[in-house]
């Protein structure tokens, strides 16, 4: 290997104390980071110590570093501990949201019956009497839904077989005007 040169020598040693002097500024905002539990990323820590990303990039030990301590759960400041996610406050919130849900449809039939059993009441307090054969009507209400429902399902069978004889028609109807023998 041959010498090089003073003044090249100078550089490649600058260059390489500029380098250590990064890799510590890196080293000090990851840990600063990871004490305040601040966001680490790589563009995160990269501003924090004043550093390009592709220095970090081109030093893979600095850049397993940082995605090692990435995947680390978060402490609160002052380093008590883990803090809490932006994934698990997500999870925390979709249950809470669900919850309330089914409160809300549980309060919507609470309120029903109530009102259903207030309804009654008043009726009999009342002495205008309501029908006494309410089970007899809700029946006749069930039946009456499900012959709704089948004729709506007749009638749905029928528009379906409409449109495949319109669409027949219209087969028949083109072969017809293709051929001209036919006609006759």
């Amino acid at each position: 290997m041959t010498a090089l040169d003073p003044s090249v020598q100078a550089m490649v040693e600058g260059r390489r104390a500029d380098t250590g002097r990064r890799r510590q500024r890196v080293q000090a905002a990851l840990a600063a980071a990871a004490k305040d539990g601040t966001d680490i990323s790589v563009t995160a820590i990269a501003r924090r110590a004043g550093v390009d990303r592709t220095f970090l990039y081109r030093h893979r030990d600095l850049l397993g570093q940082i995605h090692a301590q990435a995947a680390e759960p978060p402490t609160t400041p002052g380093g008590r501990g883990p803090a809490v996610s932006r994934a698990s406050l997500q999870a925390d919130l979709l249950a809470a949201d669900a919850r309330i849900a089914r409160l809300a449809a549980q309060v919507r039939a609470l309120e029903a019956r109530l009102g259903e059993a207030l309804g009654d009441q008043v009726w009999r307090e009342a002495g205008i009497g309501g029908p006494d054969d309410i089970e007899q009507l809700r029946a006749r209400i069930t039946t009456l839904e499900q012959q709704a429902v089948d004729l709506e399902l007749k009638f749905q069978d029928q528009a379906d077989e409409l449109v495949a004889a319109r669409s027949t028609n219209r087969e028949l109807m083109a072969q017809l005007n293709r051929d001209p023998a036919r006609r006759d």
